[in-house]
């Protein structure tokens, strides 16, 4: 216990001399109003860091829809409201398209990679990334194909199961499969060891990264000295990160990759292309950082929402029913669905687009400006941490009838059709949105709609509707929870 306290005591003191040598006279620019921070914390102690955007979309309601706020010694601007986040992200997207640096982001990848990169390093590797992926199929029929193909194979998994319990995280194996298969060039089988210990490392880290130590981490970097989650993330990537270099050494010694069937190969031809260029910066440690990103954030959101999708079918019995219905009137039992049959089931592609709402799985990922700018009558200098709060779009008491309860019938007119809504941003906005979108929407609608074609999903025996878990796990995504099990019955 004396260690403990001493620790903590040594801690406390670093963090106030810091604020003491570091602490600046006020600030020139005109930053947005906000709640007084106090001194080492800022406005930590206005927050629920289990659910910081919910903290963040109360505070709106006092300070308006952009505020200040204070998180530890840094200083951060927050957007809330879908006319601001769109203002900001699509009207000035050059100005406010840079990545914050998050010290635990900042230590995986040192600027490389495509989600936590800025300047040109972001937009030269964003296009080369969106470009290979479209012509291995992204968006088009040949990568359809392949999720329908997947599909099945997730459907014969389940079905094994004989109505038995399992948990919702099964489900996790096939949006992250294709996915793999696009960067490696085939597809896994689910008992595949090497699969598995991708699978396995995914859900460590991305559970790691919610953890408060994390948090802690990231408020204060010289809490380094007294954790040790950060080193645990960073040993659990260095083995991702070994897995993606031996195939690309493997492929390396392929004799002709003029037509890559794979992002690493892909990856691979471009570095010997541009073997001469000294500023080249498709070298080995972007390369390296954007395949784990992909394989991390890539495979993540699409599985994490599918969960949810499923989850939230056994949680409503009478939507999942309906859903059942709809499909079977215009599928049948036999025939699997296209990405094209969405226009002709406006309530299933409600459904998924409620889920995307209420899921909410990416509450907000921090920007920073890129120049000093004058935004909504504020200056706000260059370098700036700006967090578009994508939960204030998509909860937006204006926008939406019910924002707090799952409601399809936010995605349905009067008549029954399927309507677009303005504030449904899952993705984000702007020049960040997210590059694997069109690819998810497939996905999402054709796993979907093909496991409900197929099965019924129902609570553990004894486990009423009402008593189904909807809370999500404190991760970096917004995660159901992670022991979550439910049956799976043939209709």
């Amino acid at each position: 216990m004396e260690n403990i306290s001493l620790i903590l005591g040594t801690f406390l003191l670093l963090l106030f001399l810091l604020h003491f040598l570091t602490r600046t006279k006020k600030s020139p620019y005109n930053f947005p109003p906000g709640p007084a921070p106090l001194p080492l914390i800022g406005n930590l102690h206005l927050l629920d860091m289990k659910r910081q955007d919910l903290s963040l979309l109360k505070l709106s309601e006092k300070y308006g829809p952009i505020f200040t706020i204070h998180l530890g010694m840094n200083k951060a601007v927050v957007l809330t409201g879908i006319e601001a986040i769109k203002e900001a992200l699509v009207d000035n997207g050059d100005i406010f398209s840079d990545r914050s640096a998050f010290p635990i982001f900042h230590a995986i990848q040192r600027g490389n990679g495509v989600f936590f990169s800025s300047g040109e390093m972001w937009r030269t590797t964003r296009r080369f990334t969106i470009s290979n992926l479209r012509n291995l199929g992204m968006g088009k029929k040949l990568i359809e194909d392949k999720i329908i193909e997947e599909l099945q194979f997730l459907t014969d998994k389940i079905e094994a199961y004989a109505g038995r319990e399992f948990l919702l995280r099964e489900f996790a194996c096939a949006p992250t499969n294709i996915t793999l298969a696009m960067l490696f060039g085939s597809r896994f089988h689910y008992n595949d060891p090497l699969y598995l210990q991708i699978l396995g490392l995914i859900d460590e880290v991305i559970a790691l990264l919610g953890s408060s130590y994390i948090q802690l981490f990231n408020l204060y970097p010289v809490s380094a000295m007294f954790l040790k989650t950060h080193k645990i993330i960073l040993e659990k990537i260095d083995k991702i990160r070994n897995l993606l270099r031996t195939d690309i050494q493997n492929k390396r010694r392929k004799t002709d990759i003029s037509y890559p069937n794979s992002l690493i190969e892909a990856m691979v031809a471009k570095q010997d292309e541009e073997r001469t260029n000294c500023d080249t910066l498709f070298h080995e440690d972007n390369f390296i950082a954007t395949l784990l990103d992909l394989v991390m954030a890539g495979t993540e959101t699409t599985a994490t929402t599918l969960h949810w999708g499923i989850l939230l079918m056994v949680k409503y019995p009478e939507v999942q029913k309906k859903v059942q219905n709809k499909i079977h009137s215009v599928l049948g039992s036999g025939r699997l669905p296209r990405y094209e049959d969405r226009n002709a089931m406006p309530y299933t592609r409600a459904v998924i687009h409620e889920v995307q709402r209420f899921g909410n799985v990416i509450p907000h990922l921090p920007h920073a400006t890129s120049k000093d700018t004058y935004f909504k009558g504020y200056h706000i200098p260059k370098g700036t941490t700006v967090i578009p709060l994508l939960t204030s779009a998509l909860y937006q008491k204006c926008q939406w009838e019910t924002p707090l309860q799952f409601n399809p019938e936010h995605f349905l007119d009067v008549e029954g059709k399927f309507v677009e809504k303005e504030a449904f941003v899952p993705f984000s906005a702007g020049r960040r949105r997210c590059l694997g979108e069109n690819l998810a929407k497939m996905e999402l609608f054709i796993f979907f709609t093909g496991l409900l074609q197929k099965f019924t999903f129902a609570p553990p025996f004894g486990l009423a509707d009402g008593q189904v878990d909807i809370n999500a796990d404190q991760c970096f995504t917004m995660r159901p929870k992670h022991h979550l099990e439910i049956c799976a019955l043939l209709r």
